[in-house]
């Protein structure tokens, strides 16, 4: 976010948290150009391995671990969820950790360091599918309502010419072509379409109302 502000970054892939604070960091000249199909509607995914915990009311007096403190899934539409919900993270959980990763949160809930957690939905499932983490232990209690997440942004001076050449190389990027599919795949995507700044106004607003944003 710092690097894009200073013009030292021209592409950045940001989560939609992220996208906000260089919105505000770069006085809205950062624009957004595409997501992931996958990203118009992004959850994220409560995870327990404690029977005791069935719905977000039930996390009041447990340990919860969020991922990194500027994760979009992982950090800031959960808590504005959770607090939507009449749960108030700072002060009805016993305790809060940040693990840093989507997959760290999965590791803090398995091993019974935190009693519950949240991470990125796309990331639990690779974790089941992959399974690293036992789906007959750790189970998803509570999804959140969709949002937008990640995207590619450039910094405002980047000429238009050179954003429509950036845009156009992710939007022709095709499934069907076996090197498109290494790249897409790389991203859990299955394709890209155009995003705008807009898309992410539910974000900056979620992170005002937790306290997140000034």
């Amino acid at each position: 976010v710092e690097s894009l502000a200073a013009n030292k970054l021209d592409l950045a892939w940001l989560g939609g948290f992220t996208y906000v604070q260089a919105k505000i960091m770069t006085k809205g000249t950062a624009v957004p150009l595409v997501q992931r199909a996958e990203d118009a509607k992004f959850l994220s995914r409560f995870i327990t391995a404690n029977p005791a915990i069935k719905t977000l009311a039930d996390l009041k007096g447990k340990t919860f671990a969020f991922g990194s403190p500027s994760s979009t899934s992982g950090h800031l539409m959960p808590r504005y969820f959770m607090i939507k919900a009449g749960v108030n993270p700072d002060k009805d959980l016993k305790n809060i950790a940040f693990s840093g990763a989507h997959d760290a949160t999965a590791a803090f809930v398995a091993s019974g360091k935190s009693d519950a957690g949240v991470l990125n939905a796309s990331v639990w499932d690779k974790l089941v599918a992959d399974k690293k983490v036992d789906a007959s232990k750790v189970r998803v209690f509570a999804t959140t309502p969709p949002y937008f997440d990640y995207n590619w942004t450039v910094r405002g001076g980047l000429s238009m010419a050179l954003r429509k050449k950036i845009t156009d190389a992710f939007l022709k990027l095709d499934p069907a072509n076996p090197q498109h599919k290494a790249i897409l795949a790389l991203q859990r995507a299955s394709k890209f379409i155009t995003t705008k700044s807009s898309n992410y106004d539910g974000i900056q607003q979620a992170g005002i109302s937790a306290g997140l944003l000034k």
